[in-house]
């Protein structure tokens, strides 16, 4: 007899349900005044409970403990992909942060972290030949 806690999903297709409600909670919802949208001082939608889609959050809405239970379901051949494309999600939203300067250092704490980005600095030191003559 198998030990171990009970499987979370049982379904891939299950799975993937949760995971695009998850993303679609993250939009957040336009405010509506007098059944238009309302936009701020640029013309853009004006959008309430709006946030990041982040792995964590991503483990808890689908009933996880953390981001590690999710990172652990992964490495089960059948959910693979289905977990691998949705942190691609969320990395692709982190490194899209990277171009804004108001979200640039979280993006950069997040990519290292999570996705293994690191930051690298190369030095290259050149040495040219110099010919050098002395008059005698």
């Amino acid at each position: 007899m198998a030990g171990g806690a009970p499987r979370k999903w049982k379904s891939v297709k299950a799975m993937q349900e949760a995971i695009d409600a998850y993303f679609e909670s993250c939009k957040g919802t336009p405010l509506m005044i007098d059944g238009d949208v309302a936009t701020d001082k640029y013309g853009r939608p004006i959008i309430l409970d709006e946030k990041p889609p982040t792995i964590t959050g991503l483990a808890l809405s689908l009933g996880f403990t953390g981001r590690q239970a999710l990172i652990d379901y992964q490495g089960r051949p059948e959910f693979a992909d289905t977990v691998t494309r949705a942190k691609s999600r969320c990395e692709e939203y982190a490194e899209s942060r990277l171009y804004d300067k108001d979200g640039a250092n979280g993006a950069k704490f997040s990519l290292g972290c999570n996705f293994g980005w690191r930051e690298v600095n190369e030095t290259k030191i050149s040495t040219d030949s110099v010919k050098v003559v002395i008059d005698v």
